[in-house]
């Protein structure tokens, strides 16, 4: 489960998305390589959604260019994106996994251990015949994040996966979180939360009104923030 080096880094040089008259991205430019997450803040409708989708090939840039390992790539198959409200297929939990593995030999005894392996360490290998639409929200989520999981990426982008959790639930994903980065895959994640940030993050890019208004390791950005943004940001204020 680790990113071969041909697949990092991502870059995004002088980036602009536009949708109409709005301007959504506005001239991104930064490296996400190989290594421990990067974590995404920013308020409401900074853009943070976006940069993952574009990331994954799902909007393309207006103006700019987007890479993965110094090549094109529109919808690498390295990569996978779970969302802040992932939608569960009407099938049990494991079939669920399985249906993402896209392979013609899904009823394999191989593929079948494969599913088994990603749902124990999502926690949920005791729940692999539970119809998944009758998994808690935090189960689901879980579910989702092995959905992503099993055909071995080498990056995952998470859309606040925690935003709608009890805490609970919110530390066990931050344990997959934790988990998957130590064996290899690099993590890119969005969060309204500034604890969360500093529990996973290495790395913090903070976006404000489509512009990345500062990128800076975990410890200088909360310890010694160069912008009113970031600082708002970090004391809970609004950043309007």
């Amino acid at each position: 489960m680790r990113a071969p080096v041909t697949d990092l880094p991502i870059e995004f040089e002088n980036v602009t998305i536009s949708s109409g008259t709005a301007t959504i991205l506005d001239r991104i430019t930064v490296r996400l390589g190989a290594g421990l997450p990067t974590i995404v803040v920013g308020p409401n409708g900074a853009g943070k959604t976006t940069l993952l989708r574009a990331a994954m090939g799902l909007v393309r840039p207006s103006l700019g260019r987007i890479s993965w390992g110094g090549r094109d790539v529109l919808a690498p198959e390295r990569g996978a994106i779970v969302f802040q409200r992932p939608t569960m297929l009407r099938r049990t939990a494991a079939a669920n996994v399985r249906y993402w593995l896209r392979s013609p030999n899904r009823g394999t005894r191989e593929q079948t251990m494969r599913v088994q392996d990603i749902l124990e360490l999502v926690g949920l290998g005791q729940l692999g015949d539970r119809p998944a639409r009758r998994l808690s929200g935090g189960e689901q989520q879980r579910l989702a994040l092995a959905r992503a999981l099993v055909r071995n990426p080498a990056v995952l982008f998470l859309d606040e996966p925690t935003a709608s959790l009890d805490p609970a639930g919110a530390r066990a994903i931050e344990e997959i979180i934790a988990t998957v980065s130590r064996r290899g895959i690099k993590v890119v994640m969005t969060t309204h939360d500034t604890g969360e940030a500093r529990r996973l993050g290495a790395e913090i890019v903070m976006l404000h009104q489509g512009r990345i208004v500062e990128i800076a390791s975990a410890s200088t950005f909360f310890q010694a923030p160069r912008t009113a943004e970031a600082r708002k940001f970090i004391a809970g204020d609004l950043v309007l």
